[in-house]
């Protein structure tokens, strides 16, 4: 493995276990076993460095999160309570087996206001996970309506980041999979 990916693996690494605003430049070269102009050679900047992993960790998360929408012991479409609630417990179980992931991703967050890159990426990620939420839990495919998979999808979308929101900072309250389906059913009707 080459200085890049080796920086690559280790800001990988420096995020998921100190964060964006306090990885530091010494913690990168200690890890990567690079040098300090290598981050620079090869990435422009510390920040352009955290961002590439930033981006890297963002899509082993929608990975994360399409494996397990996508369980074939629940076909996308399959608009029952029970499949619904199979689903949101899946969820909710990949969220505290990656907690690390979900908190770099919300971190990141803090950085769409100052940096059009990490915006970008972002968007692209939530407009991914709006059309495969609105495949999952509201049964719309390629065919249906953009502005129908855009409001379901984004509903869906709401659902989890709260959801995720809820089980990282007071897991002992967050809704079980069981009340999300059941609350959701009711503002249905």
């Amino acid at each position: 493995m080459g200085h890049r990916e080796n920086l690559l693996s280790a800001a990988r690494e420096c995020l998921l276990r100190t964060g964006y605003a306090r990885t530091t430049v010494r913690e990168l070269v200690a890890a990567s076993g690079a040098n300090q102009a290598s981050i620079n050679y090869h990435f422009g900047s510390k920040e352009e460095l955290l961002t590439q992993a930033l981006h890297e960790l963002n899509t082993e998360w929608g990975e994360l999160l399409f494996a397990v929408l996508d369980d074939p012991a629940t076909p996308a479409g399959t608009d029952t309570p029970a499949t619904h609630e199979a689903r949101w417990s899946r969820i909710i179980e990949s969220i505290r087996a990656n907690r690390e992931l979900w908190f770099v991703n919300f971190e990141g967050i803090s950085y769409l206001k100052h940096d059009e890159k990490v915006r970008a990426m972002n968007a692209g990620a939530q407009q991914t996970a709006r059309t495969v939420l609105a495949r999952a839990f509201g049964g719309l495919g390629p065919e249906a309506a953009p502005d129908e998979v855009r409001a379901v999808g984004a509903h869906y979308y709401s659902l989890l980041v709260g959801t995720a929101l809820q089980w990282l900072t007071d897991p002992e309250h967050a809704p079980t999979a069981a009340e999300i389906v059941r609350a959701d059913q009711r503002t249905a009707k």
